[in-house]
């Protein structure tokens, strides 16, 4: 009979411990942070399904989070673990005519957000740009060359700067969280936004 030794992975280690297969570093990840299903449907006051179904769907929830929680991204677990539970709850709780409805309004409250933080970090004005072209502020959406009248640019001009922004966008750097919460976070995906910066940036060498 084999003898079993415990695994004695640490800190971040263990999520990349567990997502390789080990059984101690999953149990214990998922027993330290079970306090975070509970946490989630106290906030979230869902009634009219029994309190054990939603104790097992926030478990799923959280077995899911361990499983694809990347430190790498630079958000806390908690934070990533929050949502993906959050997210298994509300499929528990609503109708299944209900699961497309309970997803877009996930995906405006969570990609939403984690957009508008990328888009304050470009310099002021190309932030100012982005919000207003793609309706960010919640106001409806500006034509290029209504936002450059306003500006007293031409839309050439607003044209430039508003790739100028999406080139900012697409970096590692900025669009790490958001592309993750995309499921566009893949190195395919990492390159063909840098293969999009490559052809801007020289098709702006050329007009010079």
């Amino acid at each position: 009979m084999a003898i079993g030794t415990a695994c004695h992975s640490q800190g971040v280690g263990r999520f990349a411990c567990a997502q390789a297969g080990c059984q101690d570093c999953l149990e214990t990840l998922l027993q330290e942070n079970k306090g975070l299903i509970q946490s989630v449907i106290q906030t979230q006051g869902m009634g009219g399904i029994d309190y054990a179904d939603l104790v097992q769907e926030g478990r799923i929830g959280l077995w899911l989070a361990i499983l694809h929680y990347d430190p790498a991204r630079g958000y806390a677990f908690s934070t990533y673990a929050w949502t993906v539970i959050r997210y298994r709850l509300w499929r528990a709780h609503f109708y299944a005519d209900r699961v497309d409805e309970v997803e877009e309004d996930w995906w405006q409250q969570h990609v939403c957000q984690a957009l508008l933080e990328v888009v304050e970090k470009l310099p002021v004005r190309l932030g100012r740009l982005i919000r207003l072209a793609y309706g960010l502020d919640g106001q409806g959406t500006y034509c290029l060359a209504e936002i450059g009248r306003e500006w007293g640019l031409s839309r050439e001009r607003m044209r430039q700067l508003r790739n100028d922004a999406l080139v900012l966008l697409r970096l590692p750097a900025l669009s790490m969280q958001l592309r993750g919460l995309c499921e566009r976070d893949s190195r395919q995906a990492y390159q063909q936004a840098l293969a999009l910066n490559r052809t801007w940036q020289r098709s702006q060498r050329r007009r010079r």
